[in-house]
């Protein structure tokens, strides 16, 4: 992005001379007034800090955010230890924070027990909402108390973060030390991610539900079409879906590869919203006490004095979201643009064992795949609407003969609703087992696990080898009515009121991507030099050194740090570059070493506007895997500065710009590389020669951080510039601070 805070000093008429003539001159340029924006740079842009006057923000920059709220959940502890060794005596916003209790509930061991006492000792003498085991899962609560609200920003940290995308609200995950640090300073760095919008057109048929529509999504569009991507739902579709279906699309776009999935505002969410308010309102004039044990007992109301509002689900607000709501400008760019026609859906089911892998119902049914378990449980899919269609299909029948189907609800509220609506109960006369709202089983916790050798199907999420117990069994994943049916009859099918002969005649759905963008990097443009925002002092406007290429796709954090090193907490950091990709090239460190020892001689580090260093290249999803952030670090401590790739994990980009780390992404430039480098000039195939490391001889590369330049001298002096997006203020703000907890210490 080119910043242009001038503009700010010019009349009307100056900056429409002024952006025309620019425009005559350079072609299309960045973050001008007139730029359009997806609704996702819209939000982002609400709660960007520290911006020059004037500029708007673009999917690629590094930004400050200061966002409405953040939630942890029993993670809530590691972050309290992270604060406090942060020297930190106060929350820079107390009514930022949420602690929501939801994971280990079942769990009413002392030391669980203790741990919860901590964190809501900690919650009275800070001042934070506070929500006890029991109460529901920190998502549904999020959601259901109104902190994800339309046009917010909520981060989590929690995967499932996207889950807020239901209500219009943009939701992301981030990681512990990030939200220690929004704890002290009230905000982080985020990279907005690029954006693909996905067109839900048509109508469901009837037995087909949202969450068939993301299990086909996330089965299906398996390519990495949305990989680290943000999503903006559109299209005719959206009308017909209700707000629950559209909570769990939004949710499990985590599972597609997503870092966000957000839905349009529109007339269904204003009266979804109106509809708990009278419910609420209802409550209050009722003040009876609920039956259920977790239900809260509503505040009567006062015939004299005037009851307060809810402090967040009230109509003024709502009236406020709706006035202001966002929706992208003409000409706004997206990555991509994929499309989904609902009337070509059926029935899906996940797995066995990945949600990259999704069959039509009609077609598995046939195979009567026999269950030991179902699940309805998670933050996914058991609201009560959830709840009310698995009631449907079990009203008078019983669970099957050696099956065993569990039941928890989103929230105590959701469980209040379906025990007054009668639904709870007929699926406990079913013979269904109840668990506490919470997390449970999804997670792998508490009772009613998966067994070895056993089969489930459950309404969650996630359905990985070993995440709702043994490795040694298989899971599936469906609709609420599909368990429920499953439930039932004891092997994977629809309920008995799905004419599986009506249903559209497909082979597969109608997917497509309508529209992508070109890899803008390879385009050269000009810079307006004097809109140029200035460097933090001390960071280096140029990183300049000899390169290192791994052509390799998805190399994992297990690839650079392997996993018998992460718990030996007293590695040095020498130590960690003798073993840095050790799992992916033995050779690596040596070869690193090697460029290292050689830099003195080849590349001068007199100036301070140079920062010398061998600098990594490599493919796409660089960093996938675990979260363990010695991976970066070690990286870093093999004395490479800077990593160029075609893309990143998120999650690996959150632990190297945290530890000072800096990242680019360059699609084109690995791009060439590829074909110049890897055998036969494909991805993901190694190196020419069986080699996994490869120097190009007498080859440098220079980045100019400043202007987002990308320039690389072949060995025959030749040169070839790339586009990339230039490192943004909070960057380099966590750089010369030394990382995140420098920085942190220095904003104090």
């Amino acid at each position: 992005m080119v910043f242009l805070p001038r503009l700010a000093r010019l009349s009307g008429h100056q900056k429409l001379s002024f952006i025309h003539t620019r425009q005559q001159q350079y072609g299309r340029f960045y973050a001008t007034v007139s730029d359009p924006q997806t609704v996702i740079e819209k939000i982002v842009q609400r709660y960007a800090v520290d911006l020059p006057q004037g500029s708007k923000v673009r999917a690629g920059d590094y930004v400050m955010i200061k966002p409405e709220h953040v939630m942890t959940h029993d993670n809530t502890g590691p972050v309290i230890s992270k604060f406090l060794s942060l020297s930190c005596s106060k929350l820079d916003n107390p009514k930022q924070p949420v602690f929501t209790l939801d994971h280990d509930v079942q769990n009413k061991s002392e030391t669980n027990q203790n741990k919860y006492k901590k964190i809501e000792s900690f919650a009275k003498q800070y001042n934070v909402d506070f929500y006890p085991a029991g109460r529901g899962i920190g998502h549904q609560i999020i959601v259901e108390e109104g902190y994800a609200w339309p046009g917010k920003l909520v981060v989590a940290s929690d995967s499932h973060s996207n889950h807020y995308g239901g209500v219009g609200c943009l939701g992301t995950a981030i990681v512990r030390t990030d939200a220690a640090g929004i704890w002290a300073t009230g905000k982080f760095w985020w990279q907005i991610p690029r954006v693909v919008s996905v067109s839900l057109d048509g109508k469901l048929s009837p037995g087909v539900t949202g969450k068939d529509v993301i299990v086909a999504l996330a089965g299906l569009f398996n390519n990495d079409e949305v990989l680290n991507a943000a999503i903006e739902f559109t299209g005719s579709g959206i009308e017909h879906l209700s707000i629950d279906e559209r909570l769990t699309i939004a949710n499990m776009t985590t599972e597609w590869g997503a870092v966000a999935g957000v839905f349009p505002v529109d007339q269904k969410l204003e009266d979804w919203y109106k509809g708990i308010f009278r419910k609420n309102e209802l409550r209050r004039f009722l003040s009876t006490p609920s039956s259920s044990t977790m239900a809260p007992i509503p505040e009567p109301s006062d015939p004299v004095k005037e009851t307060q509002p809810h402090p967040r689900l009230n109509p003024d607000r709502l009236q406020d979201a709706i006035t202001n709501k966002l929706s992208a400008d003409e000409g706004a760019q997206y990555a991509s643009r994929l499309s989904l026609d609902l009337s070509t859906l059926v029935p899906y089911v996940s797995g066995p064992n990945s949600v990259k892998v999704a069959t039509a119902l009609p077609k598995l049914v046939k195979d009567q795949i026999k269950i030991d378990k179902a699940y309805l449980v998670s933050c996914t899919n058991s609201r009560a609407s959830d709840i009310a269609s698995a009631a449907s299909v079990l009203k008078d029948k019983k669970i099957a003969n050696g099956v065993e189907f569990y039941i928890a609800a989103a929230s105590s509220k959701v469980q209040q609703d379906a025990e007054e609506s009668g639904d709870w109960q007929t699926l406990i006369d079913a013979g269904a087992k109840t668990l506490p709202a919470g997390c449970g089983p999804c997670i792998g916790l508490g009772v009613g696990l998966l067994e070895k050798g056993q089969v489930g199907i459950s309404a969650t999420n996630r359905n990985y080898k070993g995440r709702m117990g043994s490795p040694e069994a298989i899971a599936y994943l469906a609709s609420p009515a599909v368990v429920a049916a499953s439930a039932a009859k004891g092997f994977i099918c629809g309920p008995d009121s799905l004419d599986l002969n009506a249903l559209p005649q497909f082979e597969k759905p109608r997917i497509s991507i309508i529209e992508e963008n070109s890899d803008e990097s390879a385009k050269p443009t000009e810079v307006d030099e004097a809109s140029l925002e200035p460097l933090l002092p001390g960071f280096p406007e140029y990183f300049e050194g000899p390169l290192l290429f791994a052509p390799q796709d998805n190399l994992t954090t297990d690839g650079m740090y392997p996993g018998k090193y992460t718990y030996q907490d007293d590695i040095t950091p020498e130590r960690q570059a003798e073993v840095v990709m050790e799992n992916y090239d033995p050779t690596f460190a040596a070869t690193a070493r090697e460029l290292r020892n050689a830099l003195p001689s080849s590349f001068s580090s007199s100036s301070s506007t140079t920062k010398p260093g061998a600098i990594l290249l490599s493919g796409y999803n660089f960093g996938t895997g675990s979260s363990r952030e010695q991976a970066a670090t070690a990286i870093k401590n093999a004395g490479i500065p800077l990593v160029i790739c075609g893309s990143f994990g998120d999650i690996f980009k959150r632990n190297s710009i945290n530890n000072g780390l800096i990242l680019i992404e360059s699609p084109s430039l690995i791009k060439d590389f590829t074909e110049n480098f890897a055998k036969d000039g494909k991805r993901n195939q190694g190196g020419k020669n069986g080699k996994l490391t490869i120097v190009p001889e007498n080859y440098k590369i220079k980045i100019d951080t400043r202007r987002g330049k990308v320039t690389v001298t072949d060995s025959e002096g030749k040169e070839k510039t790339y586009n990339a997006a230039k490192v943004g203020r909070s960057v380099q703000e966590l750089w010369v601070n030394g990382g995140l907890e420098g920085f942190i210490r220095a904003s104090l």
